[in-house]
């Protein structure tokens, strides 16, 4: 990873900062010596993914819910930074409840930008999502031209970025949103109904069980390493490129990866764990309301303004994860 010295000493809030992306901001934050504040309710973020670092005197936790202004106020409080990366996630869970994904996606965020300009911080990067091209159809998805949200999920990020640009014209608040393409990696949630297709099917794998793919299998990924996004987050964080600011950017690796592929490659990774693996048959199921058929990023833009240099291909980055689910996941079997 780069060195980024100048976080050192340097306050950041992270919300959402115990579930799978926050909590590795988190990690990334401390190595590089930042005094890290952390505040998430816990309705999808998990103790043990911040377990590490509650004895470290640089960190501290809030635990608290980013829909009461109150709280936003008291975590936004002599901060310098804000990473924010409280949401609640997932098409699916917006179709199923779309009341609850607005308040805290829109609602929750407008709360988030109060308190921050409030509070006078430097400069709020946001999690954006790829769901915001909606049904736009041209590849590579560059981002400047979207379609209409094919979710309740998507209209949320969309309008979350309405409010980020709002805020520059109105408040002169600077503000920098990263699309987040299919993001996956250690510490991500292989459990629940909403669980990402990475390690949910990693984890059906090693349980010796037949993944269900949604449709044929060719709907494609741009699928992210998490340590990509986590340089994304410090570059957009530390840039002092005045173009760079009041932007979005595709938080990707710029290729994209079929799921019979994605399929393919899991098997072959864990069979070398487990050679029975090489032989588990997937099935094949509906196609899944509000999915996307394609999705590819243009990354150009965050390589000129950010100086992004994606570090890990989909492959390397796969086989990373796939270690670490092997071991990890053993691990708690021991326990």
């Amino acid at each position: 990873m780069l060195d980024f010295k100048n976080l050192k000493d340097k306050k950041v809030l992270v919300t959402g900062g115990a579930g799978f992306i926050g909590s590795n901001l988190c990690d990334a934050l401390l190595h590089h010596g930042a005094l890290v504040t952390c505040l998430d309710n816990f309705a999808t973020g998990k103790r043990e993914n911040i377990e590490p670092f509650l004895s470290d005197g640089k960190f501290t936790l809030i635990e608290g819910d980013i829909r009461d202004l109150d709280t936003c106020h008291k975590a936004c409080a002599t901060q310098d930074f804000v990473l924010h990366h409280a949401a609640l996630g997932s098409v699916p869970r917006s179709i199923n409840d779309p009341i609850t994904s607005n308040e805290v996606n829109v609602g929750g965020f407008l709360k988030m930008l109060v308190a921050a300009k409030d509070a006078g911080i430097q400069r709020f990067v946001y999690a954006a999502s790829s769901s915001t091209y909606g049904d736009s159809e041209s590849l590579p998805k560059v981002e400047d031209i979207i379609g209409k949200p094919l979710s309740p999920y998507a209209i949320t990020k969309y309008v979350d970025e309405l409010y980020a640009d709002v805020f520059k014209r109105t408040y002169d608040f600077d503000t920098i949103g990263l699309r987040y393409f299919n993001v996956f990696g250690r510490r991500q949630d292989p459990n629940g109904a909403y669980a990402a297709v990475i390690p949910k099917f990693v984890t059906q794998f090693m349980a010796h069980e037949s993944p269900t793919i949604n449709g044929e299998g060719e709907y494609s990924r741009d699928f992210t390493y998490i340590d990509n996004v986590v340089l994304m987050n410090l570059l957009a964080l530390t840039s002092e490129n005045p173009e760079a600011q009041n932007q979005v950017y595709n938080s990707a690796f710029g290729e994209r990866t079929t799921l019979n592929d994605l399929v393919k490659y899991l098997k072959e990774y864990l069979a070398e764990f487990d050679p029975k693996i090489a032989d588990i048959e997937v099935k094949y199921g509906d196609y899944r309301k509000g999915d996307v058929p394609h999705s590819l990023a243009s990354i150009d833009k965050a390589k000129n303004l950010l100086n992004y240099n994606p570090q890990f291909s989909m492959k390397d980055g796969l086989k990373e994860a796939v270690t670490w689910y092997w071991n990890h996941l053993k691990q708690k079997d021991e326990v």
